[in-house]
């Protein structure tokens, strides 16, 4: 596999129409992916001392943060307005390689900042509900 550049890991946001367009969450500068699993243990006296984990068991999920400069994108509106509601929406990470990772996300933190003599900035943290599909 060949190296990637971090400015082609995009964000986007649906459309909430079906078919589903996405756009890209403008202004991002850093973002990151991480997939948890739950592990599981089937350990017993016949493990022989070593632990053993159940295979396909437990609660997956993927956990996705960014931050980034505002723009004021249509993008970063929908994305506040369903931070404010508490609502899921579908949401795309798209790779350099032309991978890409689907699913619905909850928005669990929005922040915005801003200094005096610079941009305003955001940071998001969002959380997945239900499968999230690699293609």
């Amino acid at each position: 596999m060949a190296a990637e550049k971090g400015s082609a890991f995009l964000l986007k946001i649906g459309n909430g129409a079906m078919p589903v367009a996405y756009a890209t969450v403008a202004g991002l500068r850093t973002t990151q992916l991480s997939v948890n699993g739950e592990a599981v243990a089937i350990t017993s006296k016949d493990s022989g001392g070593w632990r053993e984990l159940l295979s396909g068991a437990g609660v997956r999920s993927v956990s996705v943060s960014g931050a980034g400069v505002f723009t004021g994108s249509a993008a970063e509106a929908r994305l506040k307005a369903n931070a404010l509601a508490g609502v899921l929406d579908d949401y795309r990470l798209s790779f350099e390689s032309g991978e890409t990772m689907t699913g619905r996300f909850l928005v669990t933190r929005l922040d915005y900042a801003g200094d005096f003599n610079g941009e305003r900035s955001y940071t998001l943290a969002l959380e997945s509900s239900g499968p999230v599909v690699s293609a």
